[in-house]
């Protein structure tokens, strides 16, 4: 292979590089005790800075140095290990960031965030991602994906239709399903009534994916103006957190109760307090949506909790355990649903309403191109708050289907 591999690599808090990686190798590349004759290469046509890539950059994981981010890719296959069987060389695909083998137990029944094979130290792997396997990340010219067979979401469309929406087929490999997945943990459905925490890219898509669903009124709530216009952009109501201290009252004016039949947590770990003096305050977005859920009522939480925090506010915070008002969930029989997204549950559905025009994502979360090389710039802007969803385009074709 004549071409060269470049990717982003994690240098310590606040810094992250682009540089010269190893190519890919199938016949001589061992993870985790696995020979990869089960796995492809990946030509990288698409990788996305997510905010969970954000946490590790904040320096607020245990994530170490010398780390290749990104775990959201899609790509053409441009090699296939000897025991690949279905997946064949020139195919488009979508890349679930959940890395799973397909053959254990929790896998057949489609818990694939929780794959009990592909990470020595716990249930569940991701690619280029702390304590999640090890696994090389895909923020890069070229990746390699394992048990490709069982991983890999084939695109049925011809290129070219591909191609002019890969900026929507993006996000299939994490953010649409995992907005999805918690709207339909929280029960989102026709007539719904629903408040989303959080307008980042995950938030927007979780609001995208409430409207998918039939919600009647979805309630975004933020501290970023810009990002809060962004979803009044495809019809969303809005609460500027930074502004309004009770959430409740904010839903009354909106409603005319002061709760929801549904709500999703879309910030996670780094949640703020409400109002003009919250700072730092881990569990707020839990007990809030505890508090404006209906009895019975449900909350998704895709956002994502971590057990190791060495920037938390204080020390119980460091270690993942945050001060959870448990009683009155527990008073109002609420359903709470945690945990890493099952991408391989919703992908193919949430690809055919992209296919056939039925979810615009790439608009409402404000996808914005730029080139591999400028992902320092694009994790700054990031971090700054900017209202854009960054997608990573390494041989500069995403932008030339634009």
């Amino acid at each position: 292979m004549a071409d060269t591999n470049r990717g982003v690599v994690y240098q310590g808090p606040g810094e992250v590089t682009v540089e010269d990686l190893d190519f890919p190798k199938l016949e001589l590349t061992e993870q985790n005790g696995r020979r990869l004759q089960h796995g492809v290469i990946l030509k990288v046509l698409a990788t996305n800075i997510c905010g969970s890539d954000q946490h590790m950059v904040r320096g607020r994981t245990t994530a170490p140095a010398g780390l290749t981010l990104g775990h959201e890719i899609t790509g053409e296959v441009i090699e296939t290990g000897r025991d690949v069987e279905f997946i064949k060389q020139g195919d488009l695909v979508s890349v679930p960031f959940n890395i799973a083998c397909g053959r254990c137990r929790n896998c057949k029944e489609r818990h694939t965030g929780v794959c009990e094979n592909v990470n020595r130290e716990r249930p569940g792997a991701a690619y280029g991602y702390v304590d999640m396997g090890g696994w090389h990340g895909g923020q890069a010219r070229y990746a390699v994906i394992p048990y490709a067979d069982f991983n890999l979401l084939k695109f049925p469309a011809d290129r070219d239709t591909v191609m002019a929406k890969l900026p929507d087929l993006a996000m299939l490999s994490d953010i649409l399903p995992t907005g999805y997945h918690g709207a339909y943990t929280a029960g989102v459905t026709t007539g719904s009534t629903v408040y989303v925490a959080g307008a980042g890219p995950v938030g927007l898509a979780c609001a995208t994916a409430c409207l998918l669903l039939g919600a009647a009124v979805v309630i975004v709530g933020d501290m970023n103006e810009e990002r809060l216009a962004q979803a009044r952009g495809f019809g969303c109501e809005t609460i500027n957190l930074s502004q309004h201290a009770d959430v409740g009252e904010q839903i009354e004016q909106i409603l005319g109760v002061p709760e929801v039949d549904a709500a999703v947590d879309c910030v996670g770990f780094e949640a703020r307090g409400h109002g003009p003096e919250g700072g730092e305050q881990p569990a707020t977005v839990l007990n809030t949506l505890m508090d404006i859920t209906r009895a019975a009522g449900r909350v998704g939480i895709p956002g994502l909790y971590v057990t190791g925090d060495p920037g938390a506010s204080d020390e119980n915070a460091r270690v993942g355990q945050l001060g959870l008002k448990i009683g009155l969930g527990w008073a109002k029989s609420e359903t709470l649903t945690t945990g890493q997204c099952p991408v391989m549950a919703y992908n193919r559905q949430l690809m055919m309403a992209i296919l056939h025009d039925r979810v615009h994502v790439a608009r409402n979360v404000n996808a914005t191109v730029i080139p591999l090389d400028q992902a320092p710039q694009g994790y700054a802007e990031f971090d700054r708050g900017a209202a854009r969803k960054y997608i990573l385009d390494p041989h500069g074709l995403v932008g030339a289907a634009a």
